[in-house]
């Protein structure tokens, strides 16, 4: 029994050592691979490896805004076939032209671009001459603003269109789009798609409520990137740029917008749409901190006139004025504000209500009208059929008409400027010598010929030149100007021209009255048809001393 003990004994005493002898070695081998590592790190022996932490969420009110935003943001790309006299060499495409295609006229214009991007690779090859054009691809973005797949993009992003596919960020499929309708007015266009489910809608703001200094984040696809991300604040609001229709006054904002971007939205902090990202101001083609955004407002407007009527309808009193007016024209005829009229269109309401060239709209509805800008987006916001209240100024006599509001489109379809959308001034030509006058202009009468087509009915005068240095010059009088009025005083000849010369002093505000040639096709006019198109505005500034 004792003899069975002490083997007990002896066998858990050579557990043990063999335990501890084993568990010295391990130890033992722990230390001697740590020795060797710290020896082992000889390219920087005394650098502390860097050690990554744990992921760990830093949200803020940026990611959760792109969080939510991107699956509503789409990348969109169109087909197109280039013009037959398009250059081999790959430029941006739908960018605003120049004012003066030699490098002069304003500047501004050139600064102004739409982006729409091209993608590389798409130019016909370098092949020159006959070579067959072969079809382009390019990008721009929009926004889902519809659970049925109804889609907002600018108007220059499918324009001329062949073809249009959506892809939504992180899904390669590509979804055929059609267009539902587009307005070049605003740039806006909608197009729709078929994705067999429910998609998520932008919820949008009211632009009316945006001020300078507020967060503003632009997502889009610059150069074909998509769901890219900048942020910046609103720079301005109600914004012109020369360039720009009648109904954009821009958003400015200096978040990050480069071509690609175009039709993608602007948000606010909270991740609703306050404007639609249109176009840039720059000197390189790129971003360089100014950008402009149509506002959500002008863009729901649109939205729903054409989701209902296929276009977009906007009133109209078929009158006509200069955008450029000087104060001095509205001092000239007596007023301190509102609109000159300059032409009413044939036939259209303003006619039937008894409005004339020469009035000066003053209020409208018993609101006083602060301009040009406001007239157009009061009457353009009326009901179609709807009566409004003119109130105007006959040569210092205050006159009310009840005029209704038509279809803008159709009061204007025979105006060739509405219909070609072009307002170049062409060159001079050779023209006989006329009479000279004191304002720094040579006049003549005009023939037969020209009052027809300036529709001047027996009145006018031709400018065949202007002085340099002049005061003519100054106010923008220009050869082939044909002169209808001078502080709405009817000229009908030269000697009427010397005359009302006769009355006004230095210091007087002096507003012309003019139609000038414009370099406009008419629809349905043969070609050589010896014809030339005129458009009405006034020009005006204050006499000078000498």
């Amino acid at each position: 029994m004792l003899a069975r003990i002490l083997k007990q004994q002896k066998l858990l005493a050579a557990s043990i050592f063999l335990f501890t002898l084993s568990l010295g070695v391990v130890i033992g081998t722990l230390a001697t691979t740590g020795v060797y590592a710290a020896k082992g790190q000889t390219a920087a022996p005394d650098a502390t490896p860097l050690i990554i932490p744990a992921a760990q969420s830093n949200e803020t009110d940026f990611t959760r805004l792109a969080k939510m935003a991107e699956p509503s943001v789409v990348n969109i790309t169109t087909d197109y076939t280039p013009p037959k006299n398009a250059a081999t060499k790959r430029q941006p495409r739908m960018q605003a032209p120049p004012d003066d295609e030699e490098g002069g006229g304003d500047e501004s214009m050139e600064l102004f671009r739409r982006f729409f991007r091209d993608m590389p690779g798409g130019g016909g090859g370098a092949g020159g001459g006959g070579a067959r054009r072969a079809p382009r691809e390019a990008t721009g973005s929009g926004f889902i603003v519809d659970k049925n797949g109804y889609i907002i993009t600018n108007n220059h992003v499918v324009d001329k269109a062949e073809g249009i596919k959506v892809k939504f960020s992180g899904d390669k499929t590509e979804y055929k789009a059609k267009v539902i309708g587009t307005d070049w007015e605003s740039d806006i266009a909608v197009i729709k798609i078929d994705v067999k489910r429910p998609l998520t809608a932008l919820k949008i703001a009211n632009s009316d409520g945006v001020q300078v200094g507020d967060w503003a984040v632009a997502i889009g696809s610059p150069f074909g990137l998509a769901a890219s991300v900048t942020a910046g604040i609103v720079s301005a609001t109600g914004r012109d740029v020369s360039g720009a229709e009648a109904f954009q006054h821009f958003i400015q904002t200096d978040a990050a917008i480069n071509p690609g971007n175009s039709g993608g939205p602007l948000l606010n902090i909270k991740g609703e749409v306050i404007g639609i990202n249109t176009a840039i101001a720059t000197q390189t083609g790129g971003y360089q901190g100014i950008g402009f955004a149509l506002p959500v407002n002008v863009m729901a407007r649109v939205y729903n006139s054409i989701i209902q009527h296929g276009r977009m309808r906007r009133g109209s009193i078929g009158i006509s004025w200069n955008k450029q007016e000087k104060p001095e024209i509205l001092k000239a005829a007596g007023v301190s504000g509102g609109v000159l009229v300059e032409t009413v269109t044939p036939g259209g309401p303003a006619v039937k209500a008894g409005i004339k060239p020469e009035d000066v709209v003053t209020a409208l509805n018993g609101r006083p009208i602060k301009d040009g800008d406001d007239l157009i987006t009061r009457v353009s916001e009326a009901a179609i059929g709807q009566a409004l209240k003119v109130t105007v100024d006959r040569e210092g006599k205050k006159m009310e008409f009840s005029v209704t509001v038509e279809d803008r489109e159709e009061v204007f379809k025979d105006d060739p400027r509405f219909a070609s959308r072009r307002k170049d001034i062409p060159s001079v030509d050779s023209t006989p010598e006329g009479t000279p006058a004191k304002f720094g202009i040579s006049i003549r009468p005009l023939s037969d010929k020209e009052k027809a087509d300036a529709k001047a009915e027996g009145r006018g005068v031709y400018v065949t030149t202007v002085q340099e240095g002049s005061f003519a010059e100054e106010i923008e009088l220009k050869e082939r100007d044909v002169i209808l009025s001078i502080n709405r005083q009817p000229v009908a000849s030269t000697d009427d021209v010397r005359r009302i010369q006769g009355t006004l002093k230095p210091g007087d505000a002096v507003a012309f009255r003019v139609m000038r040639p414009i370099n406009t096709a008419i629809p349905g006019q043969k070609k050589g048809a010896d014809s030339t198109v005129y458009t009405s505005l006034y020009v005006a500034g204050t006499l000078p001393a000498n």
